[in-house]
C-alpha cells in the first residue's frame, strides 16, 4: 500500500442528476476534514472544490466508479448519514426555516434549512446568499442536500406576506 493513500470509508446515498435519473451508490469520505472536527461529511466534499467527484454503484456489469459533475446533480438523499446536518457546530444555535424548495427537476421539496448568521441577517435570502452550493434541508422522509444552483423558488412553508 502507499503512503500517500488516504483511508476511506463509504456513504451511501440517492444522487438525483439533472436528467432525472436517480443513481444508488457511495460517496468516499475522508476521515477528517482540515476545515472542521470530526469525519468529513457529503456536503464537505461537495463544496470542496468545483468538477468531478467519484462514486461508486452498481450497474449492469457489476460494482464501478464513475466521476460525477458536481453541477448536474439536483439533490442527494442521505441513506445512512441522517444526522449528518447536525453535526455542524452551530447547528443547536441556527435559525431553523421551516421552507419549499421547487427545483429544476419540476420537484417540490418541503422542510427545514438551518441559517447560520447573526441574528438580524439570518433570514431566507441571506441563506440564499451562504458561498456553499451544496446545502441540507431536513425533510419528513429524511436529510437532504440540494444543489443550490439547481432552486428554481424557494420561500417559507408558513409565511403570511401580510406580516
Amino acid at each position: 500500500m502507499s503512503e500517500f493513500r488516504i483511508e476511506k470509508r463509504r456513504t451511501q446515498a440517492a444522487l438525483t442528476l439533472s436528467t432525472g435519473a436517480v443513481v444508488h451508490g457511495c460517496f468516499f469520505l475522508a476521515g477528517s476534514r482540515p476545515s472542521h472536527a470530526g469525519p468529513e461529511r457529503v456536503a464537505d466534499l461537495l463544496n470542496a472544490e468545483n468538477g468531478f467527484f467519484p462514486f461508486e454503484f452498481m450497474s449492469d456489469n457489476g460494482l464501478r466508479t464513475a466521476l460525477i459533475n458536481r453541477a448536474q446533480v439536483v439533490e442527494i438523499r442521505l441513506l445512512e448519514s441522517e444526522d449528518e446536518a447536525r453535526a455542524d457546530p452551530g447547528y443547536a444555535v441556527a435559525t431553523e426555516r421551516e421552507v419549499c424548495m421547487l427545483l429544476s427537476i419540476g420537484r417540490q421539496v418541503t422542510g427545514r434549512v438551518r441559517v447560520q448568521l447573526p441574528t438580524g441577517r439570518d433570514r431566507l435570502s441571506d441563506y440564499t446568499r451562504a458561498p456553499e452550493a451544496f446545502r441540507y434541508i431536513e425533510t419528513a422522509e429524511g436529510t437532504l442536500i440540494v444543489n443550490s444552483a439547481h432552486i428554481v423558488e424557494l420561500r417559507e412553508a408558513n409565511h403570511d406576506p401580510r406580516n
